[in-house]
């Protein structure tokens, strides 16, 4: 039941433009239906484009980013729904590339909840291999159908995975910890590639999701949202200036399972009705049974601060709501949707600037049409301290192949201390081994990973597991 109060109205929209004038998004655009998927509420703030000033509407299309692994999931639940493949089957049996030497066996269902046991890596990006191969896209096509890239694409993945041992790579046995892994989406979508009974992953998307849900203008395509009139300019800091950008390849992962989507907020509508409706449209077109729904957004794997994950998607309490999601973030793309079963009520919120807390936006919305105050209720957290024994014990650089450097140490008073890529950060411990990183908008757990063998080997900071690097860091000073 809509129960928008003008005040809640009015706080949730005050809470957007802050955060728009704190990140300088360009613009967002955001929606929550019901069960119905009938629009309840939308509003539109900023632009699509800053130098044309054009505005937003339902129609502009944008980027999904990781969003797309909730397409990725689905499609996959569809084939075991059809008797294609079980979620407890090898990879390897699928994807012979992807050997699984170096450890336990590594399930689909693993690949699923990001527990397959891997360490963050290097992005494989899809603009990058294709340069390497001599693809012209004006020669050979959208580079989302392209064969040739997709077997050089798994085979690149396939062999870095492998090549992780439990001295080099493993953050421990498959299922055992959830590390966020945007590869194991990339072998996931070459499972439907290879074995759904269409030419691309691409193509079984259009032909199995999209064109049944009536979605009109969302697809994995580089070039098409770049020469769309009516998509919008991706926008990214580099070197502190925001800037403009049309290329939708920009960081896309060689294998489009983790993050190639766009859509538009009219067609996220759609898909959103779908899952309100436990896996058909509020028409009865089916997409996938009712079951399958359910065993997507159960809890599988502890997901830290966002709660627990599923198979593509993210399971929390908001209040005394469950509320599933997914969010997602590349150059010039933040988004997120989220549904509640209890609220019957799904958002959506799209931005196309790099690195906005859209989610925070998704929260503060379904709380207003829950007739709730629509800002967060910062948790109040108990300080305590690490004794000194953590405290040395965990001291030392942890770097993601993504690129982050966190840092523990031993301040010169005894407390821990904390950089991230050098840039010293507020760090409170509230509990034996884990501690909180306080943000302007929310905070971000730190928990020290650790077994009898190798001590403190890694900490999960946000959604990945970051291993400890060889190299231990000396007492330094405030």
């Amino acid at each position: 039941m809509n129960r928008i109060k003008e005040t809640n109205r009015l706080l949730a929209e005050n809470l957007v433009r802050s955060i728009m004038k704190d990140y300088e998004a360009c613009g967002i655009a955001a929606a929550i239906i019901d069960k119905n998927g009938v629009t309840q509420y939308e509003k539109f703030w900023g632009v699509r484009d800053l130098e044309s000033q054009k505005e937003l509407d339902g129609e502009t299309i944008f980027g999904l980013a990781s969003v797309t692994k909730s397409f990725t999931a689905l499609a996959i639940m569809q084939m075991e729904e059809r008797g294609i493949l079980k979620l407890d089957d090898p990879v390897s049996r699928y994807v012979p590339e992807f050997t699984n030497k170096n450890q336990k066996t590594v399930t689909i269902r693993h690949l699923l909840t990001h527990s397959g046991g891997f360490f963050p890596l290097p992005r494989i990006l899809v603009d990058q291999v294709a340069a390497e191969m001599g693809l012209d896209e004006k020669e050979v096509g959208d580079l989302a159908y392209n064969d040739a890239l997709a077997d050089e694409g798994v085979r690149r993945v396939a062999e870095r995975l492998d090549a992780q041992t439990e001295e080099s790579g493993l953050n421990g046995e498959p299922g055992e910890y959830l590390s966020y892994c945007n590869d194991g989406y990339g072998l996931l979508s070459d499972i439907i590639r290879r074995h759904g009974g269409e030419p691309s992953y691409a193509e079984y998307l259009l032909k199995n999701i999209i064109e049944p849900l009536g979605m009109k203008r969302s697809f994995c395509d580089f070039v098409r949202p770049s020469l769309d009139v009516n998509a919008a300019t991706l926008y990214k800091k580099v070197n502190g200036v925001m800037t403009a950008s049309r290329d939708y390849h920009d960081h896309a992962f060689v294998l489009n399972g983790g993050g190639a989507m766009k859509s538009t907020l009219n067609d996220l509508k759609k898909y959103l009705a779908m899952y309100l409706n436990e896996g058909k449209t509020p028409e009865g077109i089916r997409i996938l049974g009712s079951t399958g729904i359910r065993e997507m957004c159960r809890p599988r794997q502890d997901y830290g601060e966002f709660g627990y994950y599923g198979y593509g998607l993210s399971m929390k309490r908001l209040d005394d709501l469950k509320v599933v999601e997914h969010g997602g973030s590349l150059p010039g793309v933040s988004s997120n949707i989220a549904w509640s079963n209890e609220a019957e009520a799904a958002v959506i919120v799209l931005c196309n600037t790099s690195g906005v807390p859209v989610r925070l936006i998704s929260d503060a919305l379904m709380r207003m049409y829950n007739g709730r105050n629509p800002v967060d209720r910062r948790d109040v957290w108990q300080e305590t301290s690490w004794d000194e024994e953590t405290i040395l014990e965990a001291q030392g650089m942890y770097i993601s192949g993504e690129g982050t450097k966190a840092e523990l140490y031993r301040k010169k008073d005894g407390s821990l201390g904390a950089r991230e890529n050098g840039k010293e950060i507020p760090i409170i411990p509230v509990g034996p081994k884990t501690a909180i990183v306080r943000n302007q908008y929310s905070d971000l757990f730190i928990r020290l990973i650790q077994n009898e063998s190798r001590g403190i080997y890694a900490i999960a900071y946000g959604s990945r597991l970051i291993p400890k690097s060889r190299q231990e860091k000396r007492e330094e000073g405030e």
